[in-house]
């Protein structure tokens, strides 16, 4: 293990806001990924504490508690338990799930801000903050959205943009909008207490940039590199905000710490929490010690929207406070697609958690081992429920779940279940024992590099070796002329079946605890993999059980028309509550000018991914319009087609072009975009009434 020497770790997954429940794009994120690995350091006696804990507040709860109106409180109660009770049944091996709401966070936050304030670390500023009228309050970060400056995304946030994963500031976002009223919002002035982030940048360039080029995977090195490269600005510490933690300051009455301040503090606060149930030093676990060989290994498993926080703000933190370690690592992930589209909550297009536990009983592992084989490491993946049917249906059940049976019907068939000696091994047996001792090796390079779609693949190409071995060596058909050949093949065949338990712990531990359960042995150790002598002659083997059932196709279609109910659902809830805006005049609307046109030219526009040029013959003339529609048409698809088009529009300079007016588009629930056209050929410059 030369990428894990050290003795101590302290393993943390990215808090889950307590405002909705778990699906598969947090598991293949920042869930599976961390079991995996902590169940590997484990298996090699590591000293390793394992934390999560809700995420309690921040605006996100406070919006979901305003549009379900109850309590901030009311909300975080609900989905903790849910959350809580889902990572339980699925399996994820938490040593504690915690709370941020919990007062021993609270002290511990409120002690890390004083820490910074009584160093003088903070920048005391009054600034223009957005202020919603109509709630006479002031807008957090993501009660503000807006088009982001960099993607043209409408619904970037006021501190990042989920699309393109820049980080923000509200004033940055082009047409902010208060996520409360729908109205725009005012500035107005306020004091904060700002992080100088500037001041640690040459500090954070030599820790990120010279430190750990050849550690952190390439997403999260590029993102960071990005970051610096375009120079860190103060970021405020305070908010002002009526729910989360109290700045513990006389002259800052009413406001609260900056969630992403709070935050990963409850990795810390979630440790000690642990370490005081169960008799443990937590600073052995976070603050460096006398030795520096002695510190832990801290790393954040998480996903791509939270690298700047892991990365950046956290580390500052850290750094400034001065008694506590660093990450390591932080292997985030990108993003999960599912079925050729982004998981979206507020859509419902996703597969929650505790909707599959229900729906698929007993099959934890098989989830796991499909996310695994698709995590996206270092760019998005997708999830299609076919594929889901056919990884588990031609590689579990085909592959691992056929041999373990194989090997299990005929060792009661032929010898009662006696794993027998038989005569010596040949050099066949001899070549597939040496093989096995390899895929050790193979999946601990794999995991201690964080690759571990690679790593599962090893540990199938050991199920593969021995599925070979059983189809080559055929001893249902040497039984007739040699039964001491067949105890030797079933005995090589019980073997790799030890092995594969061993090996399989990390990535499908319930599979793994039901074939140590049916060959009855003990031995768990990691080091004892990729040996030939894992059971004892004359051992017997418990009852045969079947690994993995197929999944049908009834299974599959249920679970597609879910998503396609909730599609219909989505756009018959746009129809229904888009509201109409504000009365206008017969005057105002004879002002608008819209005729219709024939597209002439089309090209997407370099470096945009929204934005095509259009060459439109208006009947009156022939001119140049910039649109918004290149994620939905390609251009040469929409040249000769027709659009309604708004010619006296105020021309405008988008992207260094003059565009001179609007084409008018239909935009469905689920924001795909189509013209609005005349069914049959109209006569360029024709007025649409």
């Amino acid at each position: 293990m030369s990428n894990l020497s050290k003795k101590r770790y302290t393993i943390t997954s990215a808090l889950p806001y307590a405002n909705g429940p778990l699906h598969i794009g947090h598991l293949a994120g920042a869930y599976i990924p961390g079991d995996i690995f902590v169940r590997f350091l484990r298996l090699n006696n590591k000293d390793v504490v394992y934390v999560c804990g809700s995420d309690e507040h921040g605006a996100a709860i406070t919006i979901k508690a305003k549009k379900e109106g109850v309590t901030p409180r009311e909300i975080i109660d609900k989905y903790n338990q849910q959350i809580k009770q889902s990572f339980e049944d699925f399996g994820i091996a938490f040593d504690i799930y915690h709370r941020t709401s919990e007062p021993i966070h609270h002290e511990l936050s409120q002690e890390f801000f004083l820490n910074l304030y009584e160093k003088g670390e903070f920048i005391e500023k009054f600034s223009e903050q957005y202020y919603d009228e109509e709630f006479h309050q002031f807008l957090a970060d993501r009660y503000i959205t807006g088009t982001c400056p960099h993607c043209q995304n409408e619904g970037a946030y006021g501190d990042q943009c989920e699309k393109c994963g820049t980080s923000l500031s509200p004033t940055d976002l082009i047409n902010p909008k208060s996520t409360l009223s729908g109205k725009t919002p005012i500035l107005k002035e306020t004091k904060h207490w700002y992080l100088p982030l500037d001041k640690y940048q040459p500090w954070l360039e030599k820790w990120l940039i010279e430190g750990k080029k050849d550690v952190l995977k390439s997403n999260v090195f590029g993102q960071c590199q990005s970051w610096l490269k375009s120079g860190l600005q103060p970021r405020s510490m305070t908010r002002d905000l009526d729910w989360g933690v109290d700045v513990p300051l006389e002259e800052a009455v009413g406001k609260k710490l900056y969630v992403w301040l709070d935050a990963p503090i409850g990795y810390i606060s979630a440790t000690k929490q642990w370490a005081i149930d169960n008799g443990k030093n937590w600073e052995s676990y976070w603050k460096k010690q006398s030795n520096p060989e002695d510190d832990a290994t801290l790393i954040h498993f998480i996903g791509k929207d939270n690298i700047v926080f892991h990365c950046i703000i956290f580390p500052a933190i850290l750094h400034a406070h001065g008694e506590y370690i660093l990450p390591d690592n932080i292997p985030a992930n990108e993003f999960l697609n599912l079925e050729g589209d982004k998981l979206s909550t507020s859509r419902n297009h996703a597969v929650w958690l505790h909707e599959y536990l229900e729906e698929f009983p007993g099959k934890q592992d098989e989830l796991r081992y499909v996310l695994t084989s698709i995590l996206p490491e270092t760019s998005d993946s997708e999830f299609t429920w076919k594929d889901f049917q056919a990884r588990v249906n031609n590689e579990l059940v085909a592959i691992l779940g056929n041999f373990v049976n194989r090997v299990m019907v005929l060792s009661h068939k032929y010898f009662e279940g006696k794993v027998l000696k038989g005569s010596a091994y040949n050099a066949v047996d001899n070549t597939v024992f040496d093989e096995l001792s390899k895929f050790p090796t193979l999946i601990e390079q794999s995991l201690s590099s964080y690759r571990f779609r690679e790593a599962l693949s090893h540990f199938m190409n050991a199920a593969r070796l021995g599925n070979k071995y059983l189809a080559d060596e055929e001893p249902w058909k040497v039984i007739k002329t040699d039964e001491e050949r067949v105890k030797t093949v079933l005995n090589v065949a019980t073997q790799i079946v030890a092995n594969l338990a061993i090996l399989a712990q990390p990535f499908l531990p319930k599979t793994a605890d039901r074939l140590f359960e049916m060959l009855q042995i003990s031995v768990r150790e990691w080091d004892k993999a990729g040996t030939s002598d894992l059971i004892d002659e004359d051992h017997s083997l418990g009852e045969v059980q079947l690994l993995f059932d197929k999944i049908t196709d009834e299974q599959v279609e249920f679970q597609l028309e879910k998503l396609a109910a909730a599609k219909v659902n989505n756009a018959k809830a746009a129809v229904s509550v888009a509201p109409a805006k504000a009365n206008i005049n017969f005057d105002d609307f004879m002002k608008l000018d819209i005729r219709v046109g024939t597209i002439l030219e089309a090209e997407k526009i370099a470096k945009t991914k929204k934005l095509l040029k259009l060459k439109i013959d208006t009947g009156i003339d022939q001119r140049t319009v910039v649109s918004g529609i290149a994620e939905f048409f390609d251009p040469e698809d929409i040249v000769g087609k027709q659009v309604s088009i708004l010619v006296n529009l105020e021309p405008r300079e988008i992207k260094g072009i003059q565009s001179q007016g609007m084409i008018l588009m239909a935009e469905d629930a689920d924001g795909r975009l189509d013209f609005v056209n005349p069914q049959t050929s109209i006569t360029a410059g024709s007025v649409v009434r």
